[in-house]
């Protein structure tokens, strides 16, 4: 299969009581434009919320989960802002001075040039096959330490932003442990036995 393009944001953040939150804000992809969110519970447990069936389709796809929630979710982000609002999840986070990477990349280079420089830097991978055999290269244009944010589940405030404190282990990457926004491409290429789109 040839390879697929989505690009949006990423926001992450964890909070009190060892609760990690990943949001994805995608702006273009093959399915169209969505919103989801992996949950990590203090538990280790592995939640994805999704809008429905086609995201949470798509998404498990590449990534592993113990629980899937399909319902009313919205998510908003536009680089700086990050909300979240349904399926009992409340979620804002604010970054704070935006550091740009300017020009594109090939895929080799995120690969072999970017891969190491980003596991030194910022602890993260930018280049990897999931557990499902997906190929994914992830190239940031640009990203923002989280300086604010708040999160609430049924009702119930988790408190402020903190660093990850555990891994939520769904796919071959986890984010920054310092809460971020990033702004970003990912380029994914599933199993030549996978079905199209």
């Amino acid at each position: 299969m040839e390879l697929i393009r989505i690009r949006g944001s990423i926001s992450s953040a964890g909070f009190a009581g060892g609760n990690r939150f990943v949001v994805g804000h995608w702006e273009r992809s093959p399915i169209g434009p969505f919103g989801d969110v992996m949950w990590g519970t203090p538990d280790g447990q592995r939640i994805l919320l999704a809008g429905n069936q086609k995201v949470a389709d798509f998404v498990t796809s590449i990534y592993n989960f113990d629980d899937v929630r399909i319902g009313d979710l919205q998510t908003e982000s536009d680089g700086r802002v990050t909300t979240v609002e349904g399926l009992g999840l409340n979620l804002h986070l604010s970054g704070g001075i935006a550091r740009v990477i300017p020009f594109s990349r090939p895929l080799s280079f995120t690969r072999f040039v970017e891969r190491p420089l980003a596991k030194f830097l910022m602890g993260v991978e930018t280049f990897g096959t999931s557990s499902r055999g997906v190929s994914e290269w992830y190239q940031a244009r640009k990203w923002r330490w989280v300086k604010d944010g708040s999160v609430s589940v049924d009702g119930i405030s988790l408190g402020s932003p903190l660093e990850f404190s555990e891994p939520i282990n769904v796919g071959f990457s986890e984010p920054p442990a310092k809460p971020a926004i990033v702004s970003l491409q990912v380029a994914i290429k599933f199993p030549s036995d996978s079905k199209e789109l």
